[in-house]
């Protein structure tokens, strides 16, 4: 079994992506990808994942072929969302709720999701509803993102009705201004900004473009694109996801499950310390692993067990 296959069956066992890609029906539902598939010395054809264009043509064909959308456009600039990690993503977060629904995961509208940073591609809210019909509220700082994302809602009527996006005006908020007396949310997402300056986003990518071809580079594109917006913050992650702790605890009540994902383990110590001064009740570490990258997620909520179950048989 090559590396490949193996990095694969990393995803959660739901995940559309773990088998090899159909490059056949991928190029048959985004012909534009054929001009970036490369030939290995195995012969297998491969796709250039060190070019931003061809890593988004290929996210927007495997969203065509396995999630049945028929447009997905958003500008170049913007953060380009990998689909198999999206997806795990939400795939673990339904296995969290069905561990407090007797194992089975509840779907449909009664289940709201909100989504910090839902970015110009929309790819958690999409995910999300196709699979388990979800409804979404994403919310973004940047109100280009907000206007891409509606676009993309407005063209594909499967999403219709089932996505809600927000605008949030404070830019040093995460919760605040958007979650209301009267909303309920069984959970929170966010995908923080991974890096502390601009400085340090360009070296990742070079890292990762060396990593992906083996070619030492000075000056590179962002395979995955992104703003600095959606991928730095003043403080990195770990400020990132403390400002989310911080707030989280002003709606203890408002939300079964506030969750991030966190991609520096050394990150873990300071989260824990930071949830427990919140007064917490339950926290949950989730590892994942997509390609040769290692993450987890943090869920935490400050329901106790009563309080869960009188929400599960209340709203589920």
């Amino acid at each position: 079994m090559t590396s490949s296959n193996l990095d694969k069956l990393r995803l959660h066992p739901r995940n559309k992506n773990r088998k090899r890609y159909d490059i056949h029906a991928l190029t048959k539902e985004v012909p534009a990808l054929k001009k970036y598939l490369n030939t290995s010395k195995t012969g297998a054809i491969t796709i250039n994942f060190s070019n931003p264009t061809a890593v988004k043509l290929l996210n927007k064909a495997l969203l065509f072929h396995h999630y049945n959308l028929n447009y997905w456009e958003f500008p170049d600039g913007n953060l380009c969302p990998p689909i198999p990690g999206r997806a795990d993503y939400l795939h673990y977060m339904a296995d969290l709720l069905g561990n407090s629904n007797n194992g089975e995961i509840p779907k449909g509208k009664k289940i709201n999701c909100l989504d910090i940073g839902v970015g110009a591609s929309c790819i958690y809210p999409i995910i999300g509803n196709t699979s388990y019909k979800w409804q979404f509220t994403g919310t973004d700082i940047d109100p280009k993102s907000i206007a891409s994302s509606q676009k993309i809602i407005d063209n594909n009527s499967i999403l219709t009705n089932k996505i809600t996006l927000q605008f949030q005006k404070k830019s040093n908020a995460i919760f605040r201004g958007i979650i209301r007396p009267e909303d309920k949310f069984d959970l929170t997402i966010c995908n923080p900004p991974f890096h502390s300056s601009a400085a340090e986003a360009h070296n990742g990518t070079i890292r990762k473009v060396k990593n992906l071809n083996g070619k030492r580079v000075k000056n590179t594109q962002l395979n995955f694109s992104g703003t600095s917006r959606e991928l730095v913050f003043e403080g990195g992650e770990l400020k990132f996801i403390q400002q989310i702790i911080k707030e989280s605890q002003n709606f203890p009540d408002k939300v079964f499950w506030f969750s991030s994902l966190v991609s520096k383990q050394s990150n873990l110590s300071s989260i824990y310390k930071s949830l427990a001064k919140v007064g917490a009740k339950m926290h949950k570490t989730i590892p994942m692993g997509t390609g040769n990258k290692s993450t987890r997620i943090v869920a935490w909520t400050f329901l106790t067990t009563n309080a869960q179950k009188e929400w599960v048989d209340r709203k589920w």
